[in-house]
């Protein structure tokens, strides 16, 4: 089936206090809506038949809150909605955010980016919503175009995109990066993406769980304070990683856990990550080493948040801009050159998650 899309442009004139709608397709189920949350901050409202989707078009296309068949995906949060800074943990709460692109993750003493960078919260000045179908079927979606021009330094084109489909709790999400320089361009990018992780979940994914292909991050950032007995706990996972493979109500995910994970991909390039929930329900996230060759898992479990990005998947690891470069993971743009990465993100049916776990063990057991 050919490419088919409407595209509608954007502008903060067109959200208002009281929620209207924008676009609807009756006959897709498909329909979107715009509306300012209380702090000001613009919001699009994306909805099929099964899911619910709001993002944020102007404030770094950040995916704010995700539903699928009635069921919220989304972290607990302190932030109860979305506040117009560009102060990451200002305004930390919502399901997805880009991370990057001149750095990522907590910087070093040494570091002079942002944490996680300039694109969490960035102005989006371009902002469309998008109504069409293609090979997996009719779609709405939001898309936007962010320019990063520093003089001397910087200067690229941030273009997302999230498609919710008619009848698929999976969204689709993707990131392009265009090196706008007649010079190289740093590039480093991460998908911070939240999940609500539930007690006695079970976590499945492409990867070998031993200490090599599973390393816990041992440093502490500067911008957490941890209680007694965190360090032995980061100490014990470190030797047995699969100890967190059911989250235990008593596991000490406070103030936070990280692992750098080694993730094999299937036939088709596709690495999976999947959160089952004791009454049946699951959480999904797949992603492409190709493009995205390095997977950290962020938990963090705490009396005021309860989050589970079972993976960031990114092109290094969120330790900052020079120790990323130590290790070698900070890419470099030629001028014109474009980085791509793609998502598919949300919940699976029972059918669809034996599948994906049938996919996983049999790669961790083939490799």
């Amino acid at each position: 089936m050919g490419r088919v899309e409407n595209v509608i442009h954007l502008a903060p004139a067109m959200f208002t206090e009281r929620e209207q709608a924008l676009v609807e397709a009756p006959e897709q189920n498909l329909a979107a809506s715009t509306f300012r949350f209380d702090s000001g901050v613009c919001g699009l409202r994306l909805r099929s038949d099964v899911g619910d989707v709001v993002l944020l078009p102007h404030q770094g296309q950040q995916v704010w809150s995700v539903v699928f068949n009635d069921r919220d995906l989304t972290m607990r949060s302190m932030v109860d909605q979305p506040y117009p800074t560009r102060v990451f943990l200002e305004t930390f709460g919502g399901f997805m955010q880009h991370c990057g692109i001149t750095g990522v993750g907590s910087p070093g003493p040494a570091d002079t980016h942002p944490l996680h960078g300039e694109l969490p919260n960035a102005p989006y000045g371009r902002a469309h919503v998008v109504l069409g179908e293609d090979d997996e079927g009719p779609y709405i979606g939001l898309g936007g175009r962010y320019r990063h021009t520093v003089a001397f330094s910087h200067c690229y084109l941030a273009e997302p995109m999230v498609k919710l489909y008619r009848g698929a709790t999976l969204f689709r999400a993707s990131m392009t990066i265009t090196n706008l320089k007649r010079s190289g361009q740093v590039l480093m990018y991460l998908a911070h993406v939240n999940f609500k992780p539930v007690d006695h979940g079970r976590l499945v994914y492409s990867a070998k769980p031993t200490p090599e292909h599973v390393r816990v991050r041992a440093s502490i950032p500067s911008h957490i304070t941890p209680g007694p007995g965190y360090v032995e706990f980061i100490e014990e996972l470190g030797r047995h990683p699969e100890a967190h493979h059911v989250l235990a109500p008593d596991m000490a995910f406070d103030p936070e856990a990280v692992f750098f994970i080694d993730y094999l991909a299937d036939e088709a390039g596709w690495a999976h990550s999947v959160q089952i929930h004791p009454d049946g329900n699951v959480d999904y996230i797949g992603h492409r080493p190709d493009q995205l060759p390095k997977g950290t898992r962020w938990i963090s479990r705490t009396a005021d948040q309860d989050a589970i990005a079972l993976v960031e998947a990114g092109t290094c690891e969120p330790e900052g801009f020079l120790a990323e470069k130590a290790k070698g993971n900070v890419k470099v743009l030629a001028p014109g050159e474009v980085f791509h990465a793609d998502f598919r993100i949300g919940a699976l049916s029972e059918a669809e998650a034996e599948e994906k776990v049938a996919t996983i063990e049999r790669l961790i057991a083939t490799d």
